[in-house]
């Protein structure tokens, strides 16, 4: 299976962190100086903060272990995963670095004694902390932000964006015109992820049309299904995932229709597969209940087993890249629909001559009259003819 751009073109050295050049020094002064146990990445979305650390981490060769804050919520949790790495000699005495992602994903009292705990394992580790967020300027982490060097991560400018994709395309083979190029790095908002994963997206044919770029135009207004499952199949933290469909214009059944169809090409270990068909199965079973009693407030709880639940079905993100399809379930409904169709058509031409329902007819006739259609073709004729059968019909009980 194809892999995945982003793990594919991932900088494996601090040079190649395209757009932060201010970032990059201070992350390699701090590691160096040691004049801070930990260090806070903070910026948008996509703008190369976990991407550095692990660029930093392979060009020093140190070891480096991530975690993601929002997977361990409370001081037990925290302690059990990063105060053991924490104390833990690195593997053929390399140095270490501790990675906590996303740690603005710790919120509200559910996260009780988590960053306490946090700011504890810093003081207490040998190694140096490096934590990511996007915003972490609440008051919560005001203790947390005096123990760590603060460090900030710029919206990348599109002409970084561009060399970055212009590069991949020339090592894919992908051909391309420059505006079209140009266009999607600017469609992109600053997230360099968001983009290399929508070049992967569009190009699927080694080929980059101009039409696939504007269908990316909206992204700001209205994001398509695929770009909404990636929030939901290729992430871990919670957050990101209940907030993916808020931008898709589309009902939640559509959806549900979508992850049902491309869960099995994402999730290949079992265990994660089950897990998240249960929660497939809860949305369905809200779904009813909203049509039977109209309780349309339950539709929060339907985004939410879709979305999160979903997500946090997988022990561990899947890196091999999936095209995501859309489900063929309402093809194959309209297909048994239009054979149903005709099966009641003939029934009811039927039904009155044998003073039988048409249900009945459907039921126990209409297969008969086929056993004689398809093994007594002179007797199918005068048939059709008493019960007055178009061709098509003839054709359909012939066959």
């Amino acid at each position: 299976m194809e892999k995945l751009f982003i793990e594919k073109y991932a900088p494996k050295i601090l040079k190649d962190i395209k757009g932060q050049d201010a970032a990059v020094r201070a992350l390699s002064g701090f590691i160096k100086s040691n004049s801070k146990r930990s260090a806070i990445l903070y910026g948008p979305t996509g703008s190369g903060k976990t991407s550095s650390v692990y660029a930093l981490a392979n060009e020093l060769g140190l070891e480096l272990v991530e975690v993601n804050a929002s997977d361990f919520r409370n001081a037990e949790g925290m302690q059990s995963i990063i105060g053991s790495a924490s104390k833990q000699m690195s593997l053929f005495s390399k140095g270490k670095i501790i990675l906590v992602d996303e740690v603005d994903g710790l919120s509200g009292t559910a996260d009780r004694g988590g960053i306490p705990e946090l700011i504890r394992i810093i003081d207490e580790s040998p190694f140096p902390v490096i934590c990511t967020a996007v915003d972490v300027f609440e008051s919560k982490f005001s203790a947390l932000r005096k123990k760590s060097l603060m460090i900030e991560f710029s919206k990348i400018d599109v002409e970084s964006i561009y060399n970055l994709l212009n590069d991949i395309c020339d090592k894919e083979k992908i051909s391309f015109v420059e505006p079209d190029i140009k266009q999607l790095a600017r469609e992109s908002g600053g997230d360099i992820r968001a983009a290399i994963t929508d070049l992967q997206t569009i190009s699927v044919h080694k080929k980059i049309l101009k039409e696939d770029i504007l269908a990316l135009s909206q992204r700001n207004k209205q994001e398509s299904i695929p770009q909404a499952l990636v929030k939901v199949f290729k992430s871990t933290d919670l957050k990101v995932a209940l907030s993916a469909f808020e931008n898709v214009d589309d009902d939640l059944n559509e959806l549900r229709l979508w992850i049902d169809e491309n869960l099995p090409y994402e999730y290949k270990n079992a265990a994660d597969l089950a897990r998240a068909y249960h929660y497939v199965s809860m949305a369905d079973i809200f779904n009813r209940r909203i049509r039977r009693w109209q309780h349309w407030r339950f539709l929060a709880y339907i985004n939410n087993f879709l979305s999160g639940g979903i997500a946090v079905s997988k022990d561990e993100k899947y890196t091999d890249f999936v095209q995501y399809k859309p489900t063929m379930r309402i093809l194959k409904l309209w297909m048994a629909n239009q054979k149903y169709a005709k099966r009641k058509a003939i029934a009811e031409k039927i039904h009155e001559k044998l003073h039988s329902s048409v249900k009945e007819t459907v039921k126990s006739t209409v297969p008969y009259l086929q056993m004689i259609f398809k093994n007594n073709k002179e007797q199918g004729s005068r048939i059709a003819e008493e019960l007055g059968l178009i061709d098509e019909e003839v054709e359909w009980l012939g066959r």
